[in-house]
Formats: structure tokens, C-alpha cells, sequence
């Protein structure tokens, strides 16, 4: 009988061990496990995903294209970037000739982000750095999206006040809401498709609409109040900040570094490490 509840045992250590680390994806273990879970998985993780291209440009890269095209310079920043899934649809439209930023907690999905983006490398900028302290001024961005990321988040209401402070008013916000059978599973980190508008109406967005996307998620679209104006185009050491002071930086060589001192290095793959500030 010892052999049986041995087994049993292990059973259920297996089951609660692929409950936080596949379908959790660690969200209930800290920040830090989520993060390493990503690292371990980033070589991986498109291979994993398997995306498909046409249902990438309907779903994502064709109508927030079409969303850009009042903009004549846009600037658009997605939070949670893994390994530049939105930017490659959005810049394989046409109609699109904007700048992306892209911001991640896991550094080696950035690193897969450079190589897979690398034919529009001149229209992207890297950052690794925590969502919940975005490095920018307010009101900087036409557009910010953040993709299958949120319910694995610390504080996923943090990390939304956050992108609508970056966000300018009349910009877009492009995110997703979990949702599907699996979503029972995450206790605390998920919300109904009413639940999760009412959520945004009440941080005081508007045009909040839910747009049926995958078994697992929600497309919700939204704008942030206010009229849009015109601006002339501004260069990344205007728009960074310092995520220890908020100071101004300005780049040296293999450096950006505030008028504090503080250094975040330039890595060799073009990635700039706020994350070691």
C-alpha cells in the first residue's frame, strides 16, 4: 500500500507542478519565476506557439495598422514583447511606416526579438525593463499594446495605469483578457469578458471593445479620452527616462546615462538594459 500512495503522491506533485509552471506559466510563484520560465523557454517559444502569419496580419497587424494611419510619424509601444510577435505583423503591412519600442522582463526574449525583427531594425528599439515602472514620460506613445501577458503579472491594474500614463490622449490601447476553460485555473488573475471592460471604463477609457480572437483570449481595443495633436518627431533620448530617478538620459558610448549617473548598458545585441540600472 506504501507503493500506492507514493504514487498518489506523485501524481498530484506532478499535476500541481504543471498547474504553476505550464498553465500558470508561474504567475502564482513571483515575478522573478515568471521571468525565468520565459528565459528558458525564449529559443523556444515561437516554435511553441506556432503562429500563423495570415491569421497574425488579419487578427493584429492589418487593423492596428489601419488604426496608425491618421498618424504621420506614429510611435507605438508594446509591453511585454516576448520575441516581437506584434511588430512583425505590423510592419509587414504596407501602410505602416511607424517606430516601435519594445519593452520585456525577459531578457532572452528579447534577444530572440532582435533576430526575428531584424529586416526593420531600424524602426525598433529594445528595452528590458519591468512593465510596472514604464521609463517614459507621459503622455509619449500614439499607440501601446501588451498581448497574452497581464494575468501573469504581479499586479496586472499596476501595469495598466502604467501603459495609460504613457499613452497620449486620442491614443489606442490594444491588450487581451484570458479567457476558455483554462481560465478557471488561474483563481484571482482572470475576469469574465464584462468584468474586464468594466475594469478599463473605470481607469476612464473609452470605446472599450471586446473582439473575439482565440479559445484562450480576447482582443479588447480602447482609447484613451482626449483629442490627439500633432507633434514633431522626437528621438529616443527624449522619450527615455531613468527607472531609478526618472531623470533624462543621454546616450554614450555603450551606455544611456542619467544626469545621475546611473548607467544602463547597450548590450552587443542592441538591447538597452534598464533592467541593470
Amino acid at each position: 500500500m506504501k507503493w500506492l500512495a507514493l504514487v498518489a503522491g506523485l501524481a498530484v506533485l506532478a499535476a500541481l507542478l504543471y498547474w504553476q509552471l505550464i498553465i500558470a506559466e508561474g504567475a502564482y510563484l513571483g515575478r522573478r519565476m515568471v521571468v525565468l520560465l520565459y528565459n528558458l523557454s525564449a529559443r523556444a517559444y515561437d516554435r511553441i506557439k506556432q503562429y500563423d502569419p495570415g491569421y497574425e496580419q488579419w487578427f493584429l497587424g492589418l487593423p492596428l495598422s489601419r488604426a496608425m494611419q491618421l498618424h504621420p510619424d506614429p510611435l507605438l509601444l508594446d509591453v511585454a514583447a516576448g520575441t516581437g510577435r506584434l511588430a512583425r505583423t505590423l510592419f509587414r503591412q504596407a501602410g505602416f511606416h511607424g517606430r516601435m519600442i519594445l519593452l520585456d522582463a525577459a531578457r532572452d526574449m528579447l534577444s530572440e526579438a532582435v533576430r526575428t525583427t531584424r529586416p526593420w531594425a531600424a524602426q525598433l528599439t529594445f528595452i528590458w525593463q519591468n512593465a510596472a515602472l514604464l521609463p517614459f514620460p507621459d503622455a509619449t506613445f500614439d499607440g501601446v499594446s501588451c498581448l497574452e501577458a497581464l494575468e501573469f503579472m504581479p499586479d496586472p491594474d499596476a501595469v495598466l495605469r502604467e501603459m495609460l500614463r504613457v499613452l497620449r490622449p486620442g491614443g489606442l490601447l490594444l491588450t487581451t483578457n484570458r479567457i476558455g476553460k483554462l481560465a478557471r485555473l488561474l483563481p484571482g488573475r482572470t475576469c469574465t469578458p464584462e468584468a474586464f471592460e468594466e475594469r478599463l471604463h473605470s481607469l476612464g477609457l473609452e470605446m472599450v471593445r471586446t473582439q473575439t480572437w482565440q479559445e484562450d483570449y480576447d482582443l479588447i481595443w480602447a482609447v484613451k479620452p482626449g483629442v490627439m495633436t500633432p507633434i514633431p518627431p522626437r528621438t529616443l533620448e527624449t522619450l527615455l527616462r531613468c527607472p531609478r530617478c526618472g531623470a533624462a538620459v543621454h546616450q554614450e558610448e555603450g551606455a544611456f546615462v542619467c544626469e545621475n549617473a546611473h548607467r544602463a548598458p547597450l548590450a552587443a545585441d542592441g538591447v538597452i538594459e534598464l533592467a541593470r540600472v
